[in-house]
C-alpha cells in the first residue's frame, strides 16, 4: 500500500487523527468460551462489532479502514468453524452490502482467491463492483490474508519481468516492490489495533505496517466499539512519529 493521495470526501475534519486504521479483530472465540458459549456465537457478535465500528470509522473521519477477516492460516481451524466464518462472510454481504453502498462505504478486497468458492468470489467481486465510486469511507477486507504470501507474490511478479527482459533487476528497490502488492493505492495504516490483548501482528500488513502505530487492546473483538476506536486512536494522538528523523506529534 502505497502512500497515494486520499480521494476527495465530505468526511469531518480528522484534526490530526489517522487516515487509515487497521484492526486485527481477534477474540471472537475467547469471548464466547468465557461465558459458555460455541465459537460461532462468538464469530457472530464480531460481526456485529465489525458493524459498529464501520460506522465509528466514518463519524470520526477515517478514510481508510483494514479489517484482518480471514487470514490464510485460518485453515487449519476444525472445518466446522471455517464454515461458520464463511457463513458469517455470505450473510455479512447479502445482508449489508446495500447499507453501506448508500452509506458511500467502498468495500476493497485484498488476498488470495484462487481456491475459493466460486459464490464467495462471486459475492467479493460484486461488494467491489457496486462500491466502486464510493469515497466516504474505503472498507478494506483482508480475506484469505497473509503478508508473506502477498511479498512472495509481488517478489514473483517483478522476476517474471526480469526473465522476460522487461526490466532490469537494478531497478528494483522498496517502491518499486510495493506497486506490485495487493492495493498499492491506498496509503499505509497509520495505527494498527489489535483486540484481546496479543501483541503481534500475526503475518498481518507486515510490509505496509514499517512505521504504523501499533495499539493492543486488552477487549475481545466482540466488545469492541466507538469508545474503545475513540480510545486506540487517542493513543496514537499521544505518540511521536519519527519515521528514522526527528520526533513528530500524531495529533494536532
Amino acid at each position: 500500500m502505497s502512500k497515494a493521495t486520499a480521494p476527495a470526501t465530505d468526511v469531518p475534519d480528522r484534526s490530526g487523527g489517522p487516515l487509515h486504521v487497521a484492526v486485527i479483530m481477534d477474540g471472537n472465540g475467547r469471548w464466547a468460551a468465557a461465558r459458555g458459549l460455541p465459537r460461532a456465537e462468538g464469530h457472530r457478535r464480531g460481526v456485529e462489532a465489525l458493524r459498529r465500528v464501520v460506522r465509528a470509522a466514518h463519524e470520526l473521519g477515517i478514510l481508510y479502514l483494514t479489517i484482518f477477516s480471514f487470514s490464510s492460516e485460518n485453515w487449519s481451524r476444525p472445518a466446522t468453524e471455517i464454515g461458520d466464518l464463511f457463513g458469517l462472510l455470505r450473510r455479512f454481504i447479502r445482508n449489508d452490502l446495500a447499507t453501506l453502498h448508500r452509506d458511500g462505504v467502498r468495500v476493497r478486497v485484498i488476498g488470495e482467491r484462487d481456491g475459493l468458492d466460486p459464490d464467495i468470489c462471486s459475492l467479493l467481486n460484486e461488494a467491489e463492483e457496486l462500491t466502486r465510486a464510493n469515497t466516504k469511507l474505503n472498507l478494506v477486507v483482508a480475506f484469505n490474508y497473509g503478508s508473506r504470501a502477498e511479498i512472495a507474490s509481488a517478489a514473483r511478479r517483478l522476476a517474471r519481468e526480469v526473465a522476460e527482459g522487461k526490466r532490469e533487476a537494478e531497478t528494483i528497490d522498496a517502491d518499486t516492490l510495493g506497486k506490485y502488492l495487493d492495493a498499492p493505492d491506498i496509503p499505509d495504516p497509520d495505527l494498527i489495533i489489535r483486540t484481546s490483548g496479543e501483541q503481534r501482528l500475526s503475518n498481518f500488513l507486515m510490509w505496509q505496517a514499517a512505521y504504523s502505530e501499533l495499539v493492543f487492546v486488552p477487549i475481545h473483538w466482540p466488545d469492541f466499539d466507538k469508545a474503545a476506536l475513540e480510545s486506540a486512536i487517542a493513543e496514537y494522538g499521544r505518540r511521536e512519529r519519527r519515521f528514522g528523523g526527528l520526533a513528530a506529534k500524531t495529533g494536532s
